[in-house]
């Protein structure tokens, strides 16, 4: 039987110029696999910690035998490339800082040495009136002095004079800042 006899239609040309389909250009076939290695390849692999890979195409060899190595070609000069230059951070004007009138026993103390104690707010304090409480607030994960406290004394009048005779006095290195503590903000509770 020929082909043009059975009941199919005559098969097309998918290429638009018609004619053979060899003329597209070579066919392309897609990478192979590496075949799996050997049981002395895997050895030498395993003796040479990764370094022998029998898929590797050997060296080329010159006429002594030796391998050839490439030189390497000598690269185009590139200028360097220019620095960016570092906008200056712009500074934040310094308040001066916020003197709060006393109305309660609680204090603010300022600008604290980092090495200060709770004892040691306790002895300073101590010369101007009774404190009832000294708390230094030291950060949540470090454990180290934020560089203020609050000093709790006996009355409004002894938080006064405590103001009036610690405020600006070196204590530890460092001037302090003493002042009325602003109210604590109240938690609304259900």
């Amino acid at each position: 039987m020929s082909e043009n006899s059975s009941n199919r239609p005559p098969r097309r040309s998918r290429g638009g110029r018609g004619g053979n389909r060899n003329r597209r250009g070579p066919r392309r076939s897609a990478p192979r696999k590496p075949k799996p290695l050997t049981g002395w390849q895997k050895f030498l692999k395993a003796l040479t910690f990764g370094a022998y890979n029998p898929h590797k195409k050997p060296a080329k060899r010159g006429k002594s035998g030796v391998p050839q190595t490439r030189t390497p070609r000598p690269q185009a000069e590139v200028a360097p490339k220019p620095k960016r230059e570092k906008r200056p951070r712009s500074e934040r004007p310094k308040r001066a800082p916020e003197i709060i009138e006393v109305t309660t026993e609680r204090l603010y103390v300022g600008n604290l040495s980092y090495d200060a104690a709770e004892s040691d707010l306790f002895e300073l304090f101590n010369g101007v009136g009774q404190v009832t409480n000294a708390e230094i607030v030291t950060h949540r994960r470090t454990m180290r002095s934020k560089g203020y406290a609050f000093v709790s004394m006996n009355t409004v009048d002894e938080a006064k004079r405590a103001v009036e005779v610690l405020h600006d006095q070196e204590f530890m290195g460092r001037k302090l800042l003493v002042s009325g503590a602003k109210a604590k903000p109240e938690t609304a509770e259900p």
